[in-house]
């Protein structure tokens, strides 16, 4: 992380901080043996361009509303949503991050929300469901009642996505950011297994 803070010291820009949430993506710890050099990966993907960018739509909105609701992935990137985070404090928006209620695969809860310090920069709440990614029917009223009428809502990763597009979210604004990482998503997108996006519902 070290080193991740040097580069948002050369280039603060909230593209660069998008990007560095995206990488986060990537990093599925569980996956990696002990000889997989995360560091490379990071950089090679800072590297990388965002094959679909609303990042003008993106600072529109930041500036726009005074708060958002931001749904987490994988516990081994919210270190890299917190940089985000931080980033998206400066625009003066209070944030609300939304975890799993109980622990599925590796996707986050509030114990590795806490550890991260999330809590430091927003306000957290449980999705009241422990599904991959998030799923109308299994998540919580009280969490449905909250995701319904949140007019700014910031997304990561494949399996929040797919679930946000089977809900009705006209009239929200709705970004998300992650890494294309099936052929089925990708070919829904336009875009190359691996790309990293930041778009729109």
């Amino acid at each position: 992380m070290p080193k991740v803070r040097e580069i948002l010291k050369e280039d603060d820009s909230l593209e660069t901080y998008v990007k560095i949430a995206i990488v986060g993506n990537i990093l599925d710890f569980g996956a990696f043996d002990l000889g997989t050099d995360i560091e490379s990966l990071i950089f090679e993907g800072l590297e990388k361009e965002l094959i679909i960018n609303k990042i003008d739509e993106f600072e529109e909105a930041l500036k726009k509303y005074d708060k958002v609701l931001y749904l987490v992935d994988n516990t081994g990137e919210i270190v890299f949503d917190k940089l985000l985070l931080e980033k998206i404090k400066d625009y003066g928006v209070d944030i609300t991050v939304a975890v799993k209620e109980n622990p599925i695969l590796n996707d986050a809860c509030m114990e590795e929300a806490l550890e991260a310090g999330l809590d430091e920069v927003a306000n957290l709440i449980t999705t009241g469901s422990d599904s991959v990614g998030v799923v109308e029917s299994m998540i919580s009223d009280d969490f449905k009642e909250y995701l319904k009428n949140s007019p700014f809502i910031i997304s990561k990763g494949m399996g929040n996505y797919e679930g946000l597009t089977e809900m009705n979210l006209e009239g929200q604004d709705v970004f998300v950011l992650f890494c294309t990482k099936c052929n089925a998503i990708s070919k829904d997108l336009g875009v190359k297994e691996g790309s990293h996006i930041l778009t729109t519902l």
